[in-house]
């Protein structure tokens, strides 16, 4: 488990891979933000963390499963992670930022997710709309 990263992993990556192909443009990792939010849009003050099932403990989730052996010592790590997701994302909000956290999980739909990551960005291009069903929200030139 040592090895498991905690940067570029491959749900963060496809979420990215989503939101540069649909003309987003973005920072990762921030540090200077609570948390280290894993993409950032400046201008827009909104940040996206792309957590892991398991170790974020994803509710109802079949990948939020538990180890069987040292039960309390990972009950504890995982209440210690839930806590500090939810502490980072209040301190974001407080300093102005929406936040949207997506799941591991999420990232098996990719059309679903780019659906919900131009709604939530907004201000679409009309070819986005038009490619999401979406062209009562854009703003006629």
């Amino acid at each position: 488990m040592a090895r498991v990263g905690q940067k570029n992993t491959l749900p963060e990556v496809k979420v990215r891979k989503i939101l540069h192909g649909l003309g987003y443009r973005y920072r990762i990792h921030r540090r200077d933000l609570p948390g280290s939010p894993d993409i950032v849009f400046p201008t827009r003050r909104k940040a996206i963390f792309v957590h892991g099932c398991f170790w974020h403990r994803h509710a109802d989730c079949s990948k939020a499963t538990s180890p069987k052996t040292r039960v309390e010592f990972w009950r504890e790590k995982f209440a210690k992670n839930v806590e500090r997701d939810k502490r980072k994302e209040r301190e974001l909000r407080e300093l102005g930022w929406e936040v949207e956290t997506i799941w591991e999980c999420e990232t098996k739909d990719m059309e679903g997710l780019a659906r919900r990551v131009v709604f939530w960005l907004g201000s679409r291009s009309p070819d986005q709309a038009k490619k999401y069903g979406d062209e009562a929200n854009v703003k006629s030139s």
